[in-house]
């Protein structure tokens, strides 16, 4: 099942729908107001019981005519959590890139976590505001993310997969040069519009194998990126264990897990983006998360 966060025409409010086939979206409420949760977090912290009910609204919600897309959860309960350099192709280019910062190991030893902030967060569609970068070095990441269903602290490895609501697209859009001057990266991943998220959550129980999801990113039909998850340096356990050691998880935080290689300051020259420029991500079956350069 695919989970989106919609609003109508006209409308300010929320409302939470699925993503059938064709790429319609179908009003869960009108079928089950049980479900008419104004936000995503609502319905994952409704566990299986709720997953269950939309589920069985989905077969007979009707479409939503003109329904605008939103982030699936546009202010998660904490910052997006973000990893770096886990792809071990992505790692190798990123140390020769000269934007490392000077770090001494090519392959991290523990997985490198930064966040990105709600205000970074924007929809299918939406403009990446690549003038908020002052020193022209904006850079595109396709990345899966994961949704957190369960939360917890002290999560065990063999129980992480458990806690793992559902998977969606981020694009961790970077402004290389700052991310390089601040050294803390979040001043140069953080800023608003960057954070694209979407176009839905697919459910955990259509992802048997996440390792066997592939990341594909093209920059104005270009094919830049193109690998499979289970080249993750820290696979999703390992990630989910190393967070919720000491930091909560909560229902519908997101855990961006890394991009692979192919990323504009993987070229020499570096190829960073420019206005007009469209990047576009798919990750199997969850859909295509589309943005253009403002």
């Amino acid at each position: 099942m695919r989970l989106v966060t919609y609003k109508r025409p006209g409308n300010i409010g929320e409302r939470i729908g699925a993503l059938d086939a064709e790429g319609a979206v179908r009003d869960l409420a009108a079928v089950d107001p049980a479900v008419s949760w104004d936000n995503m977090p609502a319905l994952i912290a409704g566990g299986a019981a709720m997953l269950e009910r939309a589920q069985a609204a989905a077969l007979k919600a009707p479409v939503v005519p003109n329904a605008i897309l939103m982030a699936p959860i546009p202010r998660p309960p904490k910052n997006v959590f973000c990893v770096g350099k886990n792809y071990h192709e992505h790692a190798k280019e990123f140390a020769g890139s000269g934007f490392d910062g000077g770090a001494k190991d090519v392959v991290p030893p523990f997985p490198v976590v930064f966040t990105k902030p709600h205000t970074a967060i924007i929809a299918q569609g939406e403009p990446i505001l690549g003038d908020l970068d002052p020193t022209a070095g904006l850079d595109y990441e396709g990345e899966l993310a994961v949704v957190i269903g369960q939360g917890g602290r002290g999560i065990a490895h063999a129980d992480a997969m458990k806690h793992v609501f559902g998977y969606t697209i981020v694009n961790d859009v970077t402004a290389r040069h700052l991310q390089k001057r601040h050294s803390q990266w979040i001043l140069g991943k953080g800023l608003d519009s960057f954070c694209p998220m979407g176009p839905a959550i697919l459910t955990a129980d259509e992802v048997p194998d996440p390792g066997a999801l592939m990341v594909t990113t093209w920059v104005n039909g270009e094919q830049r990126q193109h690998a499979p998850v289970s080249d993750l340096i820290f696979d999703i356990p390992t990630l989910i264990v190393a967070i919720s050691a000491a930091i909560t998880l909560e229902p519908g935080d997101v855990i961006a897990t890394g991009t692979p290689a192919g990323v504009g300051i993987g070229f020499n020259p570096p190829r960073f983006l420019a206005k007009g420029d469209v990047v576009r991500i798919e990750i199997t079956g969850i859909g295509v998360l589309e943005n253009t350069v403002a």
